[in-house]
């Protein structure tokens, strides 16, 4: 590997690496985007064109097997990870995975184990570890501002989609590669970022439905939890309701913690001691920071990177145990 450059092909360049990751992967100071793969020869010929990528394939293997290609960014639909991810791992590259990591717990098991054997780093793109606005959340934490950590609770919910509405097939709710639909797809990044907060959960559980019929995935989910550290934890997540909200409260001995997991507003501090509300803006390339501290974590041996396969497995165990 070139000790100055890493260079990068990512694996499914679709909606998410438009603008929220695959542009950052040229912009961080020692990175380089060198190869795409798409199985749509047009769309991956425009792709690379529009954002200036040397080459181009339709074939994954070829791309992961290129020696010009140092590292692998895996941004398909879930499914399909564990089989790139285990070509990555055996090809010797180093790899960046899409949330969620897996469609399961013990998929991600087979991830993580495979790169730990090849003694190979392995990154999952929980942007939101990295993010200034949650790091503000944790600076709060870490500071005691509300004492200690009792509770934190969670509930989003949303209208149904129009492509769901309209019967359109979406791989985010079917059920064969997202079996509880969005829930998959968006409550991982809350649980993950709590994780991030507060440590290994304990114990977990939840029940859920499908209450719309649009879809063959779950459409309401609600779980409980508690941290190997005590403090309880409550979600409830519907994707079938009359209006959109995304409201986390955490709870402390001396004060509250105010936030959306998704919307672009302020966080709020309430506590005995401080009352502060604040908005920090999230970067152009919202994947930003998270790949900048892969090129830290590489670079930097006493610097560990705040999303690894390790607290992706143990979000996704959370997941499963949620909708046991």
């Amino acid at each position: 590997m070139n000790s100055e450059t890493i260079r990068w092909g990512i694996i499914g360049c679709g909606n998410v690496t438009e603008v929220k990751s695959g542009p950052a992967y040229q912009k961080v100071d020692g990175f380089e985007l060198i190869a795409v793969m798409r199985r749509d020869e047009e769309k991956v010929k425009d792709y690379a064109e529009r954002h200036k990528v040397k080459k181009h394939y339709t074939d994954a293997d070829l791309l992961i097997n290129d020696d010009d290609v140092d590292a692998v960014y895996i941004a398909t639909p879930p499914d399909s990870h564990l089989e790139y991810a285990l070509k990555v791992a055996k090809a010797g590259k180093l790899c960046c995975i899409e949330k969620p990591m897996a469609p399961s717990y013990e998929e991600c098991k087979e991830i993580t184990l495979a790169f730990e054997i090849e003694k190979i780093p392995l990154f999952v793109a929980y942007y939101r570890r990295s993010l200034p606005r949650f790091l503000k959340i944790k600076e709060w934490l870490d500071q005691k501002y509300i004492g200690e950590v009792r509770h934190i609770n969670w509930n989003y919910s949303c209208p149904p989609k129009d492509i769901d509405l309209l019967g359109t097939y979406n791989w985010r709710t079917d059920a064969k590669i997202a079996k509880a639909g969005y829930f998959d797809d968006l409550a991982c990044h809350g649980l993950d970022l709590f994780s991030y907060y507060f440590g290994s959960v304990r114990t977990t559980e939840g029940i859920s439905t499908n209450q719309l019929g649009l879809y063959t995935a779950k459409d309401a989910v609600t779980g409980s939890w508690i941290y190997e550290n005590g403090i309880t934890g409550s979600g409830s997540w519907n994707f079938g309701s009359y209006r959109y909200e995304d409201e986390v409260e955490i709870i402390g001995s001396k004060g509250t913690i105010r936030f959306s997991v998704f919307k672009n507003e302020a966080i709020e501090l309430d506590s005995e001691t401080k009352q502060e509300k604040v908005f920090i803006e999230h970067p152009e390339h919202i994947q930003f920071y998270h790949i900048e501290n892969m090129k830290r974590a590489l670079m930097d041996r006493d610097f560990l990177h705040p999303s690894s396969g390790n607290s992706a497995t143990h979000t996704a165990w959370v997941m499963d145990q949620i909708l046991k």
